[in-house]
């Protein structure tokens, strides 16, 4: 179950990393797939918004996409790409 505790930490995460690299990854559908790399524009209390400065555009995604597994980001730390896992989640393995 999605607590609004397990969202809010999500936010103030991505608040910390707002206008860093990080690659997203997702289902775009039917065995189909995406992934990206983008900087964090913006955090909104049920979305994010990131810029993709490649393709030059914007698009928004929500926290609990996130916590359903449903994308997984991976943050730059200035050296390398770390996965941003939820505490909920990390529990569980």
């Amino acid at each position: 179950m999605i607590c609004k505790d397990d969202i809010s930490n999500i936010k103030t995460e991505l608040d910390e990393n707002i206008g860093r690299k990080i690659i997203i990854r997702g289902a775009m559908g039917r065995k189909k797939f995406f992934e990206e790399e983008a900087v964090i524009e913006n955090t909104y209390p049920n979305i994010f918004i990131v810029k993709n400065e490649e393709k030059e555009t914007n698009a928004s995604y929500r926290y609990t996409d996130i916590l359903t597994n449903e994308l997984q980001i991976s943050i730059f730390n200035g050296e390398e790409y770390f996965p941003l896992i939820p505490a909920a989640l990390r529990t569980k393995f």
